[in-house]
């Protein structure tokens, strides 16, 4: 878990509100004066506010010097629009022409992780390669991120950041703090970490081997605070980012920025001209914590509501439990210029009672200004044709490397090396949203066929546990990896034929995308970013020669039974049909999922976000 109060699994099962009931508690929830919905000038349904300037505790913000720039004029078609908000149009849609003479913005990411300075999943690669790409496009980048200082080895990666000897105080939690800033130029982008001791501790940025660390919710309010400071006051490359800065805030952790600027800093016309997007990675976090912290947080009091959260009769955990709570994410849904997720089909999962955690009536409200963009992938790490970490390098023209890889890993992991034997991988997390109960149930099934089975990967000991016994049990045909090791993951990549993603639910997924680029073939539950991603081959496609179209298979329901006959497809394919086979590695292989790629995509969302005034 990623906060110290995480909303309940069982939010999963809360029943769909109708449609009429929608705009009445969604708005309620708003907690806003002025709830007279009208259009702004580009047909966009917005919320009018009105507001007092009141800022509640704390010193008024630094001032802030910078010159502004016009945006682009421009309006958004009719036709990009679907009914589950805006649609993003493909890099490929995009002429080079147009990217070159867009717009250069102030962009500044606040986030929790940032690779290769902190990561412990999707979010730290995000923020550590989108930043670079748009900062290759010609925008002004920063990067804020806590300085975490665990005593252990891992420091070394904060060597190159210099003290700026800038120190600044901020009112919250009922006390003054003091805060520093490092700094690190690095491939055109300022990586910019927030010293403070909170974050000086062993373990992840998360928590420890005892769990999540209590105080989460300082930690990443401080955060919020700092980096709402930073670009006023830190005169990176001699000077500021200004007040006209686009804030692109990832998840729970980041989420008091929007509501810090329109409660904190507008009042007193301070980043006016500012505009800020939230990225939701994982909805399943969101930053809840009890109602009486709110005091906590700075804000002035008429700003609660843009927080509150009220847990269901049924989710409460006893008879005099008013339920009040709040809610970080929930902030920053209602006061965020835009809303962005990870692919286009988690944008559309998060509006649905099943897959918004509760959230759901509020993102459906914000349809008008909530896409999806597909992450990109690290095109120098994750390349066969130049990869260190594997045996041999390959490509679409020469595939010949393939099978030898295979071979490598065959013998590594002391498999028969067997090179017609197909071979099924999988890596991830050990726990329920990557499936994991799904492949102890088939796995009998599974060896029944000739195949080997490679899997890699830490988390619930039950399941580390299992994976070890299963080993045992068909010690020819299984083999059970415990931990996470990254040549180990390169080489499994390249080795395996098959990747097998049975994810209960995957906001975007990397490693279908990286199996695709090896000439892996992926077969994957249809949700979020795997269902974006992956093609179900299709060999009588119509227009097509023999090796058909796709590049993998999907599945849906999530039962065992599905995912069964999808592995059956795959493995019939691979045994008797090699140039169909052969058409679908190159296929992936060719897909496009760089950062380029998606870097020209938040261009577009960040121009949109320009066009109309602040949304609060």
């Amino acid at each position: 878990m990623m906060e110290s109060l995480e909303l309940s699994h069982v939010l999963l099962l809360t029943s769909s509100s109708s449609s009429s009931l929608l705009t009445t508690k969604a708005i309620r929830q708003l907690g806003l004066r002025c709830l007279m919905k009208k259009p702004n000038k580009n047909g966009n349904l917005r919320l009018t506010r009105s507001f007092s300037s009141h800022t509640g505790g704390g010193a008024a913000p630094a001032s802030s010097q910078g010159e502004d720039e016009d945006a682009r004029d421009g309006k958004i078609s009719e036709e990009d629009a679907t009914s589950n908000g805006v649609e993003v149009p493909e890099a490929g849609d995009v002429e080079e022409e147009k990217v070159r003479n867009r717009v250069s913005y102030n962009i500044v990411f606040v986030t929790a992780e940032a690779a290769p300075y902190s990561k412990t999943g999707g979010l730290g690669d995000v923020c550590g390669s989108l930043p670079i790409a748009l900062a290759a496009r010609g925008h002004r980048v920063m990067v804020v991120s806590p300085m975490y200082i665990n005593s252990t080895p891992g420091d070394k990666k904060f060597s190159g950041a210099v003290d700026l000897n800038r120190r600044i105080k901020l009112y919250c939690f009922g006390s003054v703090q003091e805060v520093g800033f490092f700094h690190e130029f690095r491939e055109g982008v300022d990586w910019v970490f927030v010293d403070h001791p909170s974050f000086h501790r062993p373990g992840n940025p998360y928590g420890d081997k005892f769990g999540t660390f209590g105080d989460n919710q300082f930690r990443f309010t401080l955060l919020s605070y700092a980096a709402c400071e930073a670009p006023l006051v830190l005169p990176l490359g001699g000077f500021t980012y200004g007040n006209k800065c686009l804030f692109l805030v990832n998840d729970w952790h980041a989420s008091l920025v929007p509501t810090l600027l329109a409660a904190k800093y507008r009042p007193h016309g301070v980043y006016k001209d500012a505009r800020s997007i939230l990225v939701i990675h994982n909805i399943a976090h969101q930053g809840v914590e009890p109602a009486i912290t709110y005091g906590n947080l700075g804000l002035p009091p008429e700003w609660y509501g843009s927080l509150e959260w009220v847990f269901p009769n049924w989710a409460r955990m006893h008879a005099l439990d008013k339920g009040e709570a709040v809610n970080f994410l929930k902030g920053a849904i209602v006061t965020a210029d835009r809303i962005l997720t990870v692919s286009k089909g988690y944008s559309w999962e998060i509006t649905t009672s099943e897959g918004g955690y509760g959230l759901h009536e509020l993102l459906s409200s914000r349809q008008n200004v909530l896409s999806g963009i597909t992450n990109g992938i690290d095109e120098t790490e994750w390349d066969p044709s130049t990869d260190q970490h594997i045996a041999f390098n390959y490509s679409t023209d020469d595939l010949s490397g393939k099978v030898k890889c295979k071979i490598s890993l065959q013998e590594e992991l002391g498999l028969a090396v067997r090179p017609e034997c197909p071979v099924i991988g999988f890596i991830g997390r050990l726990d329920y949203q990557k499936g994991i109960d799904l492949i102890r149930m088939a796995i009998p099934e599974i060896m029944e066929n000739d195949v080997q089975f490679v899997m890699l990967g830490s988390g619930n000991p039950a399941y580390e546990d299992w994976m070890r016994a299963t080993e045992s049990a068909y010690r020819d045909k299984f083999r059970g990896w415990v931990g996470f090791n990254v040549p180990v993951s390169h080489k499994i990549t390249a080795g395996c034929d098959i990747l097998l993603m049975p994810s209960a639910f995957e906001p975007c997924g990397l490693n279908q995308l990286y199996a695709m680029r090896y000439g892996t073939i992926p077969v994957v539950h249809e949700t979020g970013g795997l269902r974006d991603t992956v093609q179900t081959f299709n060999p009588y496609a119509e227009g097509t020669n023999d090796e058909g179209v796709g590049t993998g298979w999907t599945f849906s329901p999530l039962t065992k039974e599905s995912m069964l006959v999808a592995l059956r497809h795959a493995i019939k394919t691979y045994k008797e049909y090699k140039c169909s086979w052969e058409g679908l590695m190159k296929r992936g292989m060719r897909r496009d999922y760089t950062w380029v790629n998606a870097a020209s995509q938040y261009e577009q969302v960040i121009e949109w976000a320009f066009m109309d005034p602040p949304y609060c």
